[in-house]
């Protein structure tokens, strides 16, 4: 198992990358704790073009900074002034595309996620939707900017492939003020996967 290179992230085609991180494994390292799960359900958000993406029309915020950084930075952002949402940066610096983590599988740390978010045992909650899986992970907002290639925060390929024939697209989920782009078709989920969130169409 290795951690996912560099040149994965540095693409042009932010919806590709959406649909070929599933299977992938992301890991959190704080304080000596480490939790891990497959991620099984992605959206794309293709910066200035997306009027569903945070840097529509290059709009540049401190809140929304990081995801102008480079390829495989961590961008993660606030919503509802609660909920931690994990975003991986892709293209070439100063191109804003992202890809959102809206659920994983739980495989590391299973103890330690249900610490983190308060639950007794394991159910499909844990870690579906975007807003589970930084908790899960313990990720807040202040691990916005980290590099993926690092340690706190990773990708590793196991080498599990999807199948395209597994593989559910969609619109995007929560975005229905972007008018047409609400409809692009940049979902990606694992097909029977019990943690995806949300609508499997």
């Amino acid at each position: 198992m290795k951690k996912v290179s560099l040149s994965f992230y540095n693409r042009k085609d932010v919806v590709k990358i959406a649909k070929e991180l599933l299977g992938k494994i992301i890991v959190t390292s704080f304080d000596g704790q480490i939790t891990s799960g497959r991620i099984v359900e992605t959206e794309a958000y293709a910066g200035i073009v997306d009027k569903a993406s945070h840097s529509f029309a290059g709009k540049r915020t401190a809140r929304n900074e990081h995801m102008y950084s480079a390829a495989g930075t961590a961008y993660i952002y606030i919503c509802y002034g609660m909920h931690q949402m994990l975003n991986i940066v892709t293209n070439a610096k100063e191109i804003p595309d992202a890809v959102l983590i809206r659920a994983i599988e739980p495989l590391e740390g299973i103890d330690i996620m249900l610490k983190r978010t308060g639950k007794k045992t394991l159910d499909k909650i844990l870690t579906r939707g975007p807003g589970n899986v930084g908790k899960a992970l313990g990720i807040y907002k202040h691990h916005s900017g980290l590099y993926l290639l690092d340690d706190e925060i990773y990708v590793l390929d196991d080498s599990k492939k999807i199948p395209d024939e597994a593989i559910g697209i969609s619109k995007r989920i929560g975005v229905e003020s972007a008018g047409e782009d609400a409809l692009l078709p940049y979902r990606f989920y694992v097909k029977g996967n019990k943690y995806v969130s949300g609508f499997k169409g």
